[in-house]
């Protein structure tokens, strides 16, 4: 849980500019706000229709937006009400639950201010694909399959018979798409309204033809539901109109992925074969797919058909026990399986489709359910009065003779009452995807495969587009639908680098990065960290005391020599431990060191680990963080055998943030001169949710969010980390109240206790927010915004009456599909050394949204393969940006990340959230994490949310998740 400071949230001094309605080169302080709910209730007006004046800001209301100074306008929801005076005795929610959804429709996301100008003009290419539509009248009918099947594939096949037998007649020659669940489309009315069909069909689970599968009979019922209007699609492209039609777009999607769906397995968005490109090894059974992904959109420059190249993990179809000897990576004919890799097998084949090769040519398929706890020979089952065995049952039966008896057989169909099938009898199916988590070999292994060089890339996606034909796909001309073969040239600026500030003692005070890189020689962090008091535990045994020794010596000098304050010599010899009692270990130390300081405090602990150390290192962090109080930094064997000057410099400007220093600030900070940042007190959030993954259906989700801690520098993040309900993503945490008995109602949350940390850090409140979040899609948009901005400003509210600083809401987005490729390949001054467009380029036209406030930005150098640009969405802007001042401002943030002398991909509050959140996974219990789901009142799955063990107060304070 959140510990709550009771501060007194009072001014000290007024902030430059404050108070004087003017902030630096003599721009108005920003406007004040008013609460959220004030006009969500009222109709739209006439002019939200209308695009907003050159020049002007168009930010959640029909007007373009006020100028700097003057009261901003905009559609807002969610008053916030001073905090109530304790009533009663009753139990307050942690957290307000999420709106309704539907709530969020009168939220109208921020227009556009204009384009930037900043930076270097060039031209990129990016794969998006014009889409041309013609004005036809489409049709969504509903559909309902009789008996009812789960499987999209199973329900397209039976539809696509429907077609091929009633397309000339009953059809009038229709071609319908249909979404392969309840919801199917023409160009153009149908003959009928309603009408059911009836048909036989043998299909099997996956909705191909099987020799082995039944004929069953269905009933289709096709019902006209609703017309499906272009005309509101091209009016919102031409920026006549504020929403984008769901319905007309989901229609041209379904269409465009009819043939797709007919040639290719389809995963979400994206499109698999073994035919696109050759599967690849990625060992213990598994093989990589390769495919594409493809997304219609709406953009500046019309309809977009987004294409990419994707793959993605499969299980590899060898005989089960080809499998089973790869999986374990052990031979497995001669030996019988041990309980723990019989386990491990069961979890790995569950669910797993299978194929008997006993009977000849007939396949039959069945899915696995368990695994025998016996061996093969032990194994014997009733036949009318006698008891068989499963090895004669084969022989007599089938003929075949089971080579493999010490094995286990396979459980195959009912669970309840299952068939024995020998391992040495199946083939695992073909075509099924890997839904577990990799492993870091197998990780490696795929990275590695599907590594492409920018040039390399956009040649697949070129061959891709050219292999799917849309010019000759029968639905796209049913629909009227073109598809360009060329991808997209946009015209996009190179930012310039920002200057940055270091300590003046260096040779080097100031430095200009080169290609979104530089280095620290003949430089010294801008404020060293003094570390007086540190130990040294070695978890590794082929490490030696003198070798451990030598490598702290050689870190505390590099610390040194970058301006910190390090002691040289430990406060007590450096203590050999045993990876299976590192807790013990730990402790162990802390008391030595405590003994030895006499009432003083052990600051930093350099931890030396295996290489391969399995949980070591999340234990680590675990006891440190949460119970000793600890600052922590763990270096992997292999780096202490090989000192490298890198290496160490690296490690040390870890150590100099996690120690409360900072290694280097904007020059533009320093002398204010960032627009919207320095004229008045600004904080600077981050906020990620990190989900479990997918078949992981108890683990909770992992909320995080970092706030600015100084003020011009902006460099310095203090983290809050919090435990939520499952896949949650709203973050609840984020402002909340409770009864206390003693204080009646109290309230806190992050937002909360990091406005009051800013304050003490910095001696003056915010006046401004700004906030980037990330792992948003864009169909939770209005609902993110919607509860979280409500949540910053009651927990505003709740520090002092009419306190509401304005507030930016940002979101970032990483996991998208766009590329940018140079224009031409072989123009060396239009990119860098890895073949990728230069870091700085940003690209805010043709390929962006209709009218909102969004830009793409590859603000970090590639290393290899194709980088891919940061996508940020601003939904909400009490603090008037233009475009140039927050493109501006977001790349010059991406130099302070402060773990490399690199800029970053991603804005670094976002990318320290992320860390945060990661690292918070390790706090949470093994008992918890492996919780299996237990049936509540209501019959859905969940688990009991356990309390995350709070950071103690001396390392929250400080960037410990670096």
């Amino acid at each position: 849980m959140l510990e709550v400071l009771e501060v007194p949230w009072t001014v000290v001094g007024k902030a430059p500019g404050a108070g004087s309605g003017r902030g630096c080169h003599g721009r108005p302080s920003a406007p004040r706000k008013q609460p959220l709910r004030s006009s969500l209730a009222q109709p739209k007006v006439a002019a939200e229709a209308r695009p907003p004046k050159a020049g002007g800001k168009k930010c959640n209301s029909g007007a373009s937006a006020p100028r700097r100074g003057e009261q901003a306008r905009g559609k807002e929801v969610g008053a916030v009400e001073p905090v109530p005076a304790a009533r009663g005795a009753g139990i307050v929610a942690a957290a307000e639950p999420p709106p309704p959804v539907s709530s969020s429709k009168g939220l109208e996301l921020c227009r556009r201010p204009g384009f930037g100008t900043v930076g270097a003009r060039c031209v990129v290419k990016a794969n998006h694909f014009l889409a041309e539509v013609a004005d036809k009248d489409l049709t969504q009918y509903d559909v309902k399959i009789t008996p009812e099947s789960r499987s999209r594939s199973v329900n397209r096949a039976i539809v696509a018979e429907l077609v091929r037998l009633y397309r000339a007649s009953d059809l009038g020659m229709r071609l319908p798409a249909y979404d392969g669940r309840s919801n199917l489309y023409t160009a153009g009315r149908l003959p009928f309204d309603a009408r059911e069909f009836v048909l036989r069909l043998a299909v099997d689970d996956d909705g191909g033809s099987d020799a082995t599968a039944r004929e069953r009979e269905y009933k289709v019922a096709i019902k006209f539901a609703a017309r499906a209007d272009l005309h509101h699609l091209r009016q919102f492209i031409a920026r006549r109109q504020p929403d984008a039609p769901q319905e007309a777009l989901q229609v041209l999607d379904v269409v465009l992925r009819e043939v797709a769906n007919q040639r290719y397995l389809a995963v979400r968005r994206s499109f698999y074969s073994p035919d696109i490109r050759k599967p690849q090894r990625l060992g213990d059974g598994l093989q990589s797919w390769f495919g594409f992904y493809q997304s219609i959109r709406p953009t500046q420059m019309g309809l977009s058909l987004n294409i990419d190249m994707s793959s993605t993990a499969f299980i590899e179809p060898l005989p089960v026990i080809d499998f089973v000897a790869q999986f374990l990576g052990k031979d497995v004919m001669s030996r019988r399986l041990s309980d723990a890799n019989r386990i491990k097998i069961k979890k790995a084949l569950r669910d797993v489709k299978i194929e008997i090769t006993h009977r000849g040519s007939l396949r039959r398929k069945y899915r696995v359910s368990g695994l025998t706890a016996q061996p093969t020979h032990e194994l014997v089952f009733p036949i009318g009065d006698e008891m068989k065995s499963v090895v004669e049952y084969f022989k007599e039966m089938y003929g075949f003779s089971i080579k493999q008896p010490h094995l286990p057989c396979l459980l195959v169909g009912n669970p309840k009452k299952p068939n024995y099938l020998p391992m040495e009898a199946c083939k695992i199916v073909e075509g099924q995807r890997y839904k577990k988590r990799l492993n870091e070999k197998q990780i490696t292994s795929l990275l590695k495969v599907t590594c492409q060089s920018p040039r390399e890339k956009e040649m697949d996606i070129r061959r891709t587009v050219h292999q799917n034909e849309y010019d000759q796909d029968p639905y796209a001309k049913e629909f009227g639908i073109n598809i360009s073969d060329k991808l997209t040239c946009v015209e996009a600026r190179v930012l310039p680098a920002p200057w940055l500030k270091y300590h003046d003692t260096g040779k080097e005070k100031e430095c200009l990065p080169r290609d979104g890189q530089w280095d620290m020689k003949n430089k010294k962090v801008v404020n060293g960290c003094t570390v007086n008091y540190w130990a040294c535990i070695n978890f590794s045994s082929s490490v030696r005391e003198s070798t451990a020794n030598g490598f702290c010596q050689e870190l505390a000098q590099t610390c040194k020599l970058l301006g910190m304050e390090f002691n040289s010599e430990p406060v007590i010899p450096i203590y050999s431990g045993r990876p299976d009692q590192a807790v013990q270990a730990l402790k162990n130390v802390y008391k030595a060191a405590l003994n030895k300081l006499k009432g003083k405090e052990l600051e930093l602990l350099l931890v030396i680990l295996p290489d391969n150390n399995g949980s070591l290192y999340g234990d680590i962090k675990r006891i440190c963080e949460t119970e000793l109080g600890l600052i922590s930094q763990c270096c992997l064997t292999k780096h202490v055998f090989k000192i490298c000057n890198r290496y160490l410099a690296n490690v040390s400007l870890k150590i100099n943030v996690k120690m409360g220093g900072r290694n280097t600030v904007l020059l533009d900070a320093v002398s204010r001169r960032i627009p919207l940042v320095s004229d008045i007190p600004t904080i600077i959030f981050g906020a990620d949710v990190t989900h479990p993954e997918t078949r992981e259906d108890t683990s909770p989700s992992i909320a995080a969010v970092v706030a600015s801690q100084d003020w011009p520098e902006v460099t310095k993040y203090a983290g809050l980390v919090c435990a939520q309900p499952h896949r949650q993503e709203l973050i609840q945490d984020l402002y909340k109240t409770w009864h206390d008995p003693q204080r009646g109602i109290v309230t806190g949350g992050m937002i909360r206790e990091l406005l009051i940390s800013f304050r003490k850090a910095t001696g003056q409140k915010p006046l401004r927010i700004i906030f980037y979040r990330d792992g948003v899609s864009a169909g939770q948009f209005h609902q993110v915004l919607l509860y979280e901005l409500d949540a910053i400003r009651k927990a505003c509210a709740s520090l002092e009456p009419n306190y509401q600083p304005p507030v930016t809401f940002v979101i970032v987005q990483k996991r998208h599909h766009t590329k940018l490729f140079a224009d031409n390949h072989n123009d060396r001054s239009s990119i860098d050394k890895s073949g990728n467009i230069l870091p700085g380029t940003v690209v805010d036209s043709k390929i962006c949204h209709p009218t909102q406030f969004d830009f793409y930005l590859c603000s970090h150098a590639g290393i290899q393969g194709t980088s891919r640009p940061a996508h940020y969405h601003v939904l909400w802007d009490e603090n008037n940006f233009m475009a140039d001042e927050m493109q501006t401002l977001t790349n010059n943030l991406c130099y302070t990340y402060a773990r490399c002398t690199r800029s970053v991909s991603v804005v670094p509050p976002v990318y320290y959230a992320h860390l945060a959140a990661f690292r918070a996974r390790f706090y949470m219990d093994q008992d918890m994490l492996e919780n299996r789901s237990v049936k509540n009142a209501s019959g859905t799955n969940g688990s009991a949310m356990k309390t995350m063990p709070a950071v103690k107060e001396k390392v929250k304070r400080v960037m410990f998740y670096c």
